[in-house]
């Protein structure tokens, strides 16, 4: 039954708001942590493959291609079956594609690409489920959360990170790494979406029809697609810094690969901290004004990480470029879903065009190492990162934002 075409379902309890926001955290926690342990693993695949920059940028396009097709059927998938199911099932997709790259590594390249294709669908449709069911816990909460489920995500993409080094310093396989990294997926992401809030709770009801038309309107609307470029910017500097950041230390710095694979690790620490401490600062300072600062962080972080002349510098780099790029993907989702009713169909659009920084992002890093080096091409960050400083202004507030009257709001001080 679509959860869009039922009646209101009671509003939740304290309790059942506060096991959605935890199990939240788990679907975002997993998300990450799946797509981390793979490209900790990238250098060992690209030298194994015998691939060249422009090669390797080609091969991760598979998972572009891969969350471009899913994207646009996670909206209608999340109305369908609701923001649970679709964790659950792609949860398992996701770890059935680590898997797939992890056998596939051993026979060649064919298998890879299969099984990056698969993460990056899985990816893509667990993305704007689990960013529904956040606005939607955000929503009940009465207060801006989202970026800490993005913390989430980075604190996960920390650990698989992390772990990778681990298994790169111990000579671990790849083939045993990313096994294990798929058994533990496919347990922990079913069970947190377990608890997550029925997407319909407190809500009025609105007809399937109409959740259909606002998924479609959205593709029209000004605002929503302004928000959407803005994302692309920033899932470009982050998705950069996830699959080139520790190739372009070992390449560009001649440093070893467990300390290539530490300056990965370090970005991503860095986006965690930004995304753990941005709730207050946005309660302080609004959402425009402090993306501005973020950005122009970012464009400077990223610039110290290409040009230094030290290898302890381009890791002060790594620090404010992960700063800078930490607030501008949730934030814009958050803005995406301002208006509850509108949320599952908007935040697919903007996710899609987002992702469109995973379909250009590796093969055009890819080409640019080709001919100026990895490091080098890494200046292409900055360059987006500037245009998502003069557009900031898409993520404010509507100048007539939704009410609350329909919802339950759980004080804060309950968490």
């Amino acid at each position: 039954m679509s959860t869009s075409s039922v009646a209101a379902v009671a509003a939740p309890s304290p309790e059942q708001v506060r096991a959605g926001v935890r199990g939240t955290y788990v679907a975002f926690t997993m998300c990450g942590f799946a797509f981390a342990s793979w490209a900790s693993r990238i250098p060992q695949v690209r030298d194994h493959l015998g691939l060249s920059p422009a090669e390797l940028g080609l091969v991760l396009f598979a998972i572009a291609v891969g969350s471009l097709l899913a994207l646009p059927l996670a909206g209608p998938a999340v109305h369908r079956l609701g923001s649970r199911r679709t964790v659950e099932a792609m949860g398992l997709l996701v770890s059935v594609a680590l898997a797939v790259i992890a056998l596939g590594y051993l026979g060649g390249l064919v298998p890879v690409v299969i099984g990056l294709f698969l993460l990056g669908f899985g990816n893509g449709a667990l993305d704007v489920a689990m960013n529904v069911q956040g606005a939607l816990v955000e929503r009940h909460l009465g207060r801006s959360i989202m970026s800490r489920f993005h913390a989430g995500f980075s604190f996960g993409t920390v650990a698989g990170a992390l772990l990778g080094a681990l298994m790169v310093a111990l000579h671990v396989p790849v083939t045993a790494h990313l096994l294990a990294a798929a058994v533990l997926i496919a347990i922990l992401a079913p069970w947190g979406a377990r608890s997550f809030v029925h997407d319909a709770a407190g809500m009025k009801e609105h007809h399937e029809e109409g959740g259909r038309r606002s998924a479609l309107a959205a593709w029209r609307e000004p605002r929503t697609l302004l928000i959407g470029l803005f994302v692309l910017a920033f899932a470009f500097a982050e998705g950069t810094g996830n699959d080139w950041a520790s190739i372009a230390m070992i390449d560009g710095y001649g440093v070893p690969a467990a300390v290539g694979t530490l300056a990965f690790a370090v970005f991503l620490s860095a986006m965690t901290l930004g995304r753990w401490v941005g709730p207050g600062l946005l309660d302080r300072h609004g959402r425009v004004p402090l993306l501005r600062v973020l950005a122009v962080l970012g464009i400077a972080g990223s610039l110290l990480f290409v040009f230094a002349p030290t290898t302890p510098l381009a890791f002060a780099g790594a620090v404010l470029c992960g700063v800078g790029t930490s607030l501008g993907f949730p934030v814009g989702m958050s803005a995406g879903a301002d208006e509850p009713r509108y949320a599952a169909g908007r935040v697919s659009v903007i996710a899609s065009i987002g992702y469109c920084a995973f379909l250009a992002g590796p093969p055009s890093v890819g080409f640019l190492g080709d001919h100026y080096t990895v490091l080098r091409a890494l200046i292409a960050v900055s360059v987006l990162l500037g245009l998502a400083a003069l557009i900031t202004s898409v993520t404010a507030l509507p100048k007539q934002p939704r009410t609350a009257s329909d919802d339950t709001l759980i004080p804060s001080a309950t968490l």
